[in-house]
């Protein structure tokens, strides 16, 4: 038996960056302004503040990636709280909090939800037709892996 969630059309996007890629993430919401300002906007720390005064417009802002706001993402996400998540993470730079941000990428990819880690791939989410409409998400099965033998 399959089960499904529909993400509404107006979807709840996580918007998080790297130091380094902060600048681009912001110049990449300006630009997308109008499309971002229909959906709800969830961001950690100092980037929710960059693009809340960028934008104009509300961001539910949690703490700074390495205080725990990357885990408060994936704990949303892990509750079906989050829709997508649009993570500018900087390759080039290893960083302390490296090991929270691949378990936020892999409860983006657990719960089969949109998950965009540079311009080019935000940029396709974004412009997909099925952004801006419901969209019915299978989730995976893991009731053998949550009912097996411990």
């Amino acid at each position: 038996m399959q089960t499904t969630k529909v993400l509404k059309a107006r979807k709840r996007i996580a918007l998080i960056a790297h130091d380094h890629k902060k600048a681009e993430l912001i110049e990449w919401a300006i630009y997308n302004k109008t499309v971002l300002s229909r959906h709800e906007l969830y961001a950690t720390g100092t980037t929710g503040k960059l693009i809340e005064e960028a934008l104009d417009v509300s961001v539910r802002k949690l703490l700074s990636g390495p205080l725990g706001g990357d885990q408060q993402i994936g704990a949303l996400v892990a509750e079906g709280l989050l829709d997508v998540i649009i993570f500018f993470w900087d390759p080039m730079e290893a960083l302390p909090h490296d090991p929270d941000i691949k378990a936020l990428l892999r409860l983006g990819v657990v719960w089969n939800i949109p998950v965009a880690c540079n311009r080019a791939s935000a940029d396709f989410l974004l412009t997909s037709p099925l952004m801006h409409q419901d969209y019915e998400v299978i989730l995976p099965d893991y009731t053998q892996y949550t009912n097996r033998k411990v």
